[in-house]
């Protein structure tokens, strides 16, 4: 009994002796320790600090699968370019026959959901990313900078911006106030970058914008949009044509009205009728081209 409790004795005082390492080492497999931080939400952060034992388990277990590709990529594929220097002229991808594509918010969305707007003096950041320059024919100071509420295909509300003339500014917030309470869709409302223009085409921009300091398509003469006096509302979805040609390229799908579909403009709906109300014209109304998307204080 005496050799017996010697034993003993000597057993419980190795096991005091054992160091981390070697505690560390005779572990079971597959069981880690970590020292978690937990921060309390509030000004005066403190911290606690506990070790936390965390064990592996052998079996199997699920893993969190890659977010799905998008259906479709804006910009991503340029088109081959014709004589006449625009892309050439393709049918209308099956991703895109009846489009929906999310939208990406660059601005935080309206925080009640109702539609709010804003006119202000363009602020020089957005005047350096956008298409003026010292030769357009508009003052940068006769210009102001939008920001409007809008619902987007994905049905969630989103803010969007834009770049319109002075004159026209308080205006134009009261057509997409319109179109807002009758949740017209919109894809994109963002102000257009000059590298833009000088970019390959790739016939699929939806882009609803205003100011763009370029001529006319196919002259030399200003656009009334280098004024910012003209707004082209969801191009894709509303194309412009003049005779073989269509903007944006692989919009020919969308040039059969018969076949209606969302964000699309027709006689009689809140966006003809609230460019109307503030004397703008449709160029769906011109013989040639026919400019579905375009709405103009002008006339051109």
């Amino acid at each position: 009994m005496h050799r017996l409790l010697v034993g003993l004795v000597l057993l419980f005082a190795l096991a005091a002796c054992v160091t981390p390492e070697q505690q560390h080492a005779t572990q079971a497999p597959g069981t880690t320790t970590t020292t978690r931080h937990t921060v309390s939400p509030t000004t005066a952060t403190t911290l606690t600090t506990s070790p936390t034992i965390t064990t592996t388990s052998s079996s199997p277990t699920a893993t969190t699968p890659p977010p799905a590709k998008p259906a479709w990529v804006v910009g991503a594929k340029p088109l081959p370019l014709g004589p006449d220097g625009f892309g050439q002229v393709l049918p209308t991808p099956p991703e895109l026959v009846n489009r929906s594509l999310p939208t990406k918010d660059l601005l935080p969305p309206p925080a009640d959901g109702r539609y709010a707007a804003t006119v202000t003096p363009v602020p020089a950041d957005v005047l350096r990313r956008s298409t003026w320059q010292p030769g357009c024919p508009v003052k940068q100071t006769d210009l102001r900078y939008l920001t409007m509420s809008f619902w987007g295909f994905d049905g969630r509300p989103h803010t969007g911006e834009m770049i319109v003339n002075a004159r026209v500014a308080e205006n134009v917030t009261t057509v997409f106030r319109d179109m807002y309470a009758a949740r017209f869709p919109l894809e994109e409302m963002r102000v257009t970058a000059l590298p833009e223009l000088s970019l390959a085409p790739t016939g699929d921009g939806n882009n609803t914008t205003a100011f763009v300091c370029r001529p006319t398509r196919g002259a030399t003469t200003w656009s009334a949009h280098a004024y910012g006096l003209a707004v082209d509302v969801n191009p894709f979805c509303n194309p412009y044509r003049k005779g073989k040609l269509v903007l944006p390229e692989l919009a020919s799908s969308y040039v059969d009205r018969a076949d209606r579909r969302p964000g699309m403009v027709f006689p009689g709906d809140v966006v003809i009728g609230g460019f109307g109300r503030i004397g703008w014209t449709w160029g769906g109304t011109w013989d040639s081209p026919k400019d579905l998307q375009h709405f103009s204080a002008t006339g051109q």
